[in-house]
């Protein structure tokens, strides 16, 4: 086990919930996504790949952002949602390049198609922007031993804000986890290291969690490396 080190603050555990907010743009076809696209707030964007970790909706394996959902369950255009949901949005550097590359894609499927396909008119593409709440836990770790104990309990919530919306919020662009644990200098490289394979897209929070305690378990037990 890892002592405590004082000259290192505590790592503090917080919660947070997504409030959806109508932005009033609807899309009923491929022509009408791509124009509300290209201008729609990138916080908009950003709901629509990562937001369905944290909202109840049907557990779709084979579409993960809700543009290839939406393309698949209401358009029928399987091919485009089968590109749409490949994308992992990890792999941009910014938002502003996702939206590039879902127009390129929209735009490719619309230039191989003489009539897109419409949706019904009570299964529009309604697109939503999201507002961030977060909550105090009042639960804090002082060494990964203690983090490791009890981060099987923590909130999705937690899981979502400390290791998903820490990427986008972080200058550095990386996790809260790693962010803490690179204080302790090389004492933890290989959980670091551990960490960062962890794909924070194709899966669940559930799955993410649990991921996340192995690592550190395995760490601080001295195993898996």
């Amino acid at each position: 086990m890892k002592s405590h080190r004082s000259d290192i603050e505590p790592f503090w555990v917080k919660d947070c919930a997504l409030i959806a907010i109508a932005t009033g743009k609807k899309a009923q076809n491929l022509r009408e996504l791509r124009e509300y696209l290209r201008d729609i707030d990138t916080n908009s964007i950003y709901y629509h790949f990562w937001g369905g970790l944290l909202r109840p909706r049907f557990d779709d394996p084979e579409y993960h952002n809700d543009f290839a959902i939406w393309v698949a369950h209401s358009l029928h255009h399987i091919s485009l949602a089968e590109r749409l949901a490949i994308i992992d949005p990890t792999n941009f550097e910014t938002l502003e390049d996702l939206r590039s590359e879902l127009i390129n894609l929209i735009e490719d499927s619309l230039d191989e198609t003489e009539f897109p396909k419409w949706a019904k008119r009570d299964d529009q593409f309604e697109y939503i922007r999201f507002q961030l709440v977060i909550f105090n836990t009042n639960i804090s770790f002082g060494n990964p031993y203690e983090f490791s104990c009890l981060l099987p309990q923590v909130s999705l919530g937690s899981i979502f804000f400390h290791f998903i919306d820490s990427r986008h919020r972080n200058s550095n662009h990386i996790d809260d986890f790693r962010n803490w644990l690179l204080h302790f200098g090389e004492e933890y490289k290989n959980l670091i290291n551990r960490i960062e394979r962890i794909d924070p897209y194709f899966s669940s929070l559930a799955k993410l969690r649990h991921d996340l305690s192995q690592a550190f378990s395995d760490c601080v037990q001295g195993e898996g490396y």
